[in-house]
């Protein structure tokens, strides 16, 4: 029993972490969430069926492989270029990686950076690609609403891969019961 209420804890982490990383994008959020659901399997508590789990792991790998299109494509849909793709991606590895080492990581520039480090970094990579203003604002937005199509993807695996643990977890039988 201690065993398996230390699964299920490990489990839990595991998918908290997850779901930090459904924003942050140095941390694979769904996979990590997942991946709490596979550890939670090896308790007594915990058993989804085979169909369930695969469909969940069908489901997390087309999101991971969505995750890295849907901003291209709103960049592309919006009239960006290479030159706002690099941008964003760069503005995006700023709010991850320089703020936090700069000790900034919930403040007004943590989290808000790395929500609009995709949206300025494409904005700058567009004005120095030689972008007119109008157009390098719109591939900003673009690349804005690709990255908020992405996290909310990631956000709906993620919240649907820990509802099957709660749900085994309610209709499990425990010790004492």
């Amino acid at each position: 029993m201690i065993v398996d209420i230390l699964w299920i804890f490990l489990s839990v982490v595991l998918m908290l972490i997850g779901f930090a990383g459904c924003i942050l994008p140095v941390l694979p959020g769904p996979i990590l969430c997942f991946a709490g659901l596979m550890v939670a399997q090896l308790t007594d508590w915990v058993n989804p069926s085979t169909s369930t789990l695969t469909i969940l792991g069908v489901i997390t790998v087309l999101v991971l492989i969505l995750d890295n299109i849907v901003p291209i494509w709103g960049t592309k849909k919006f009239g960006g270029t290479s030159a706002g793709l690099w941008g964003s991606g760069i503005g995006l590895a700023v709010a991850v990686i320089v703020l936090p080492l700069l000790g900034i990581v919930l403040g007004p520039f943590g989290l808000f950076g790395v929500i609009l480090g995709p949206l300025v970094g494409a904005y700058v990579g567009e004005k120095i690609g030689g972008t007119e203003d109008h157009v390098a604002v719109k591939a900003a937005f673009g690349s804005f609403v690709g990255f908020l199509a992405g996290t909310f993807l990631k956000a709906v695996i993620s919240v649907l891969i820990f509802g099957v643990l709660i749900a085994d977890l309610f209709q499990a039988e425990l010790p004492g019961n």
